[in-house]
């Protein structure tokens, strides 16, 4: 009998790697489609290199280089420590501020829109018109957003928040459809076939199976945030990236360095929360 179940079992792994082999042997040939998708991306960056000129390093450019590195190792620590409205520690908070603000606002608008867009909830031609508005407003960058709200509101800390915000409904959209579109239908089923009604069918079917994805999303944005809103105050919508700005212009590199330090702790600590809430959410821990 042993001996039978070890000729079995030697047939049964024969059988499997000759059938392997066979799968192997008749897989599809693709090596034309490959060469030519190989000889378009080396068309693609041969074209895309002849259009870049580099003419070396220019003497400001250089100086500028060592006033940053300088200023780095060499900060104005009064401006990094200080309590008043033009120091570090009150700029980096107006920038978590506007990052905070637009990021909330941003991720409750999305949601009417990722429902309304979403294939599985809404008939697919008005699923596709608020698609196509998403992606209308995901098409335009976020500094040409704040060049059009400045004119609106003006230059501060209003311009950045509203200009966040309505860049965070095209890309936090998006997210929340994928999340809606794969949700469990039949948790919805049993939920009906028990005699729950729409409220409850929501509250017990639907918001837990999205809770997790959708703070997920809204904090990876908020870290985008973050970084966008030192760079929307570069033109005016508030944030550090203003006076930052204005010192490098000025070739104040203490002060320059003053703010680099401020930011990469801020990015840091951000990083650490952010992740640790991310791994909470997705595996509990």
């Amino acid at each position: 009998m042993a001996a039978r179940t070890k000729l079995e079992t030697f047939e049964e792994t024969f059988h499997r790697k000759l059938t392997a082999a066979e799968a192997y042997a008749n897989r599809p040939r693709n090596w034309m489609l490959y060469t030519l998708i190989v000889l378009i991306i080396v068309a693609m960056v041969g074209w895309s290199s002849s259009s870049v000129q580099y003419n070396g390093m220019t003497v400001t450019g250089s100086e500028v280089a060592k006033g940053v590195l300088h200023g780095v190792f060499h900060p104005d620590t009064a401006l990094l420590f200080g309590t008043g409205e033009t120091d570090v520690p009150y700029l980096l908070l107006q920038t978590v501020a506007i990052a905070v603000l637009g990021t909330l606002i941003g991720a409750i608008l999305a949601i009417p829109f990722a429902f309304l867009a979403a294939t599985n909830i809404m008939p697919k031609p008005i699923a596709y018109l608020f698609r196509l508005l998403i992606l209308m407003i995901r098409t335009i960058p976020s500094l040409v957003w704040a060049l059009m709200w400045i004119r609106v509101t003006g230059p501060g800390a209003a311009c950045g928040v509203i200009t966040q915000s309505v860049c965070s409904i095209g890309m936090i959209s998006k997210m929340y459809i994928t999340a809606i579109e794969d949700l469990d239908t039949h948790i919805l089923e049993s939920l009906d076939a028990m005699g729950c009604n729409a409220f409850e069918k929501i509250r017990y079917g639907v918001i837990p199976q999205l809770t997790a994805s959708f703070v997920s999303t809204t904090i990876y944005r908020f870290d985008i945030n973050l970084k966008d809103a030192t760079t929307l105050g570069i033109v005016g919508a508030g944030g550090i990236g203003a006076s930052l700005v204005q010192c490098l212009n000025s070739r104040r590199w203490a002060m320059v360095g003053s703010f680099v330090w401020g930011l990469m702790v801020l990015a840091l600590i951000i990083e650490f929360f952010s992740t640790r809430i991310r791994r909470k959410l997705a595996h509990g821990q």
